[in-house]
């Protein structure tokens, strides 16, 4: 993230000011680390949008579904009973 750190953001719910975490945590004070929770969801975003991207590139390279407008071509058995049903139907 180009050394952008949020980890050092929180709110003293209980204890008093304290300049850094490490210092309100070593004195056992009660935090909201919100910081760390940035951290994270901006970790996440970035990773899911390279794999969301990885993903696109990798279904474009994938060959195109066979074209639907040409005929599909019907089995001897299916011929067969269409036969017999319409000599039945005679």
């Amino acid at each position: 993230m180009g050394g952008i750190d949020f980890s050092n953001f929180f709110l003293v719910l209980k204890g008093g000011e304290y300049p850094t975490l490490a210092a309100a945590k070593a004195a056992g004070a009660v935090t909201i680390n919100y910081g760390v929770f940035l951290n994270t969801m901006i970790n996440f975003l970035v990773v899911a949008a390279a794999l969301f991207m990885l993903i696109r590139v990798i279904n474009k390279l994938q060959a195109p579904p066979p074209d639907a407008s040409a005929p599909a071509v019907t089995p001897e058995d299916v011929l067969l009973l269409r036969e017999i049903r319409d000599s039945l139907k005679k």
